[in-house]
Formats: structure tokens, sequence, C-alpha cells
């Protein structure tokens, strides 16, 4: 199964690094819609598109608007968007307000319940996390091979058992050790915490996203000291790409 990092950053982007969303091109499958979104229409493999979305803040849905033109051209048939009940009321009413947004793209709406079945018989499920606002996680199995998406929220949080033995855990680390107080007060992670849950939940693979945007350099989190805890940490980029 390939995965195609469209967007790595948290709160807004910068030369480097687009907000976050996450695209599963053959499966048809995205996870969040933050500003590297607009790339869906290159990479995607499929005609129709299922988007997840996590909560409702800003970095991780405009992008849901930048699909417009690609639905109403006929190069996607179809689009369904999920998200809890608090979410896409959020979406609906405020991004998509006809002051703001005056094309209401046809989407498809649905709010998360239960597991959702994927492509190739496959299987979304989904955890309440704590953020501001409210957020989710999702995990997405297959046969032989699992994934999971956790983003704002503050590790190590209530899902390491939601995410255990995972083969690729993609995670926010939105801060370096030095400022886990920010990251409390914020409802994000830091650096050792993230490294130290996906120790505890022996995930395969860790891949982090949703870093600092005012640190668009080569390593804002820390490797080194999260690779002590978890050597198999990469810090994901945009447009990179991956199989598991």
């Amino acid at each position: 199964m390939r995965v195609v990092f469209l967007g790595t950053g948290g709160y807004h982007p910068n030369e480097r690094r687009h907000t976050a969303s996450v695209l599963l091109p053959d499966a048809g499958v995205a996870l969040d819609a933050g500003t590297g979104f607009f790339r869906v229409q290159n990479a995607i493999q499929s005609s129709t598109l299922d988007v997840f979305l996590t909560h409702a803040h800003l970095d991780h849905v405009c992008g849901l608007t930048f699909i417009l033109v690609p639905l109403m051209r006929g190069d996607l048939e179809r689009v369904r968007v999920f998200g809890t009940q608090d979410t896409l009321h959020a979406v609906r009413t405020h991004l998509l307000a006809q002051e703001l947004f005056p094309v209401e793209p046809d989407f498809e709406w649905h709010i998360l319940t239960g597991s959702i079945a994927l492509p190739d018989n496959g299987k979304l499920t989904w955890i309440s996390l704590e953020h501001p606002g409210g957020s989710v996680g999702f995990r997405l199995d297959w046969p032989g091979k699992s994934l999971a998406y956790i983003t704002d929220t503050t590790a190590p949080g209530n899902y390491a058992d939601f995410v255990h033995s995972v083969d690729v855990l993609i995670h926010e680390c939105y801060f370096p050790d030095e400022l886990d107080d920010w990251a409390q007060k914020t409802g994000h992670s830091s650096s050792s915490n993230v490294a130290k849950l996906a120790q505890a939940a022996q995930v395969k693979r860790l891949y982090l996203v949703h870093v600092d945007p005012q640190r668009p350099d080569s390593d804002p989190v820390g490797l080194n000291g999260i690779r002590a805890i978890f050597p198999e940490t990469v810090l994901a980029e945009d447009l990179m790409e991956i199989e598991f």
C-alpha cells in the first residue's frame, strides 16, 4: 500500500511544508485536508476520494475548497467527507459559508459511526483524542498491513492500545522537548513523548508530521534524541512516498 505525504507541517504553511494531509492514492483515501490537499489531483489513482477529517481546525480542512474544479470537471466522480458531527457542521457552516466560498462542492457528508469499509477488504476505525475543540485519530487495517494517523493531541494520551503493533504510525510532533510546556498548553506533542508512545505501542515504523512551521529546517524536533528511544523514526517531508 502506497502513502504520499501531501502536507507535513502544522498551523500554517511555510516554504518547506504545507499543512496536514496524507493520501493513499491507490485506495482513494485521504487523512485530513490542509493546504497540501491541492496536490491530490496529481497524485490520486482513483476516480473516487474518501476524506477523513480529524477535526475542523483550518490547517486540517481548508484544502477541501481546493478540489472544487477537479470534481466539477469530472476528474473525481465522487468525494465523500467523513468526520464527527461537530466537525462536519463547522466545515459546512463556516468554511463553506456562502460569504466565504459561494459554490458548495458536491460532497457526500458522512458522520463517523462505527468502523468504515475500505477498498481491498480494508477497515478504518477511529478514536476520540484530547485536543482543544476535540480531535479523532484513525487506524486503517488491511489483511497483513496497518497504519495509524494521530495528530493534534498530547502524547502519550489514551490511544496506545488503539495504535498497538501497526506497521506505520504517522504522529504529530509539533514541539521539541524543551518546549514540552507549550505542548501541554496547546494540546500538542513533544519529541520524547511521541517516541515513548511508539515504543510502548510496539509499532514498526514512526513518521513524524505536523511540525512547528516556525522551524522550516531539516530537524525541528531533535531526531537524534527521538531515535535514541525509538530508532525506526523518520521526519516526513512533503511529497515523500512510502510503502507498507
